[in-house]
């Protein structure tokens, strides 16, 4: 019989190694030969437990969304201000793990793919979806629901823009500060343009 959690291990082994042949070799040319030999497992595995490099694929980036979901959670406290948990929303789109190498090259072939698989397209909107959710959900506590939405909007678009930007440049420590600085400075701005209107009727 099996060892308890070995699937489990052996789930997550497959996971970590997709990140590495992604980001050596690329979504497209990453194949279950090339995502085996980076877990050392055989190739019956993903089968066994994926059915394909395609589920395989899909897991692997489920897992990402799954991590920062797990940051906002772990960082969030109920009395915290909302610019505190926009602060926070940030701080997870440009924490460390997100952007290390293995990590931001597979969130890069993701978008990428994305444009030509349906399947990995749901799973973008998906991530675009609750960003712009997240951002609203605090930018209704300060402000009116229809600059909220679009304040949540447009600071999505600057985190992403600042994010791609960063991992294009090498995402060295004071890029990543810098970019992560530069989208708290545009929410705030966001803040000051449309007034702290706490207790909005009708929210």
């Amino acid at each position: 019989m099996p060892k308890v959690g070995m699937e489990a291990a052996r789930r997550q082994q497959l996971i970590d190694a997709t990140f590495a042949s992604v980001s050596k070799h690329g979504m497209q040319a990453s194949t279950i030969t090339t995502i085996c030999h980076e877990a050392g497992l055989s190739t019956g595995l993903i089968s066994h437990y994926f059915g394909n490099k395609q589920g395989l694929i899909e897991a692997s980036l489920r897992y990402l969304l799954t991590q920062l979901h797990h940051y906002l959670v772990e960082h969030t406290r109920s009395d915290m201000s909302a610019q505190q948990r926009l602060d926070v929303i940030v701080e997870a789109n440009f924490s460390r793990w997100h952007l290390r190498g293995d990590t931001s090259k597979t969130w890069l072939s993701f978008w990428a793919q994305s444009l030509h698989n349906s399947s990995l397209r749901r799973l973008q909107q998906v991530s675009s979806r609750r960003l712009v959710s997240n951002l609203s959900y605090s930018f209704q506590q300060i402000m009116p629901r229809s600059d909220a939405e679009q304040s949540a909007h447009m600071a999505a678009a600057m985190i992403d823009g600042l994010w791609l930007r960063a991992v294009l440049g090498g995402y060295t420590d004071a890029q990543i500060e810098q970019s992560e600085t530069f989208a708290k400075q545009y929410i705030s701005s966001l803040i000051t343009r449309y007034g702290e209107c706490h207790n909005v009727p009708g929210l």
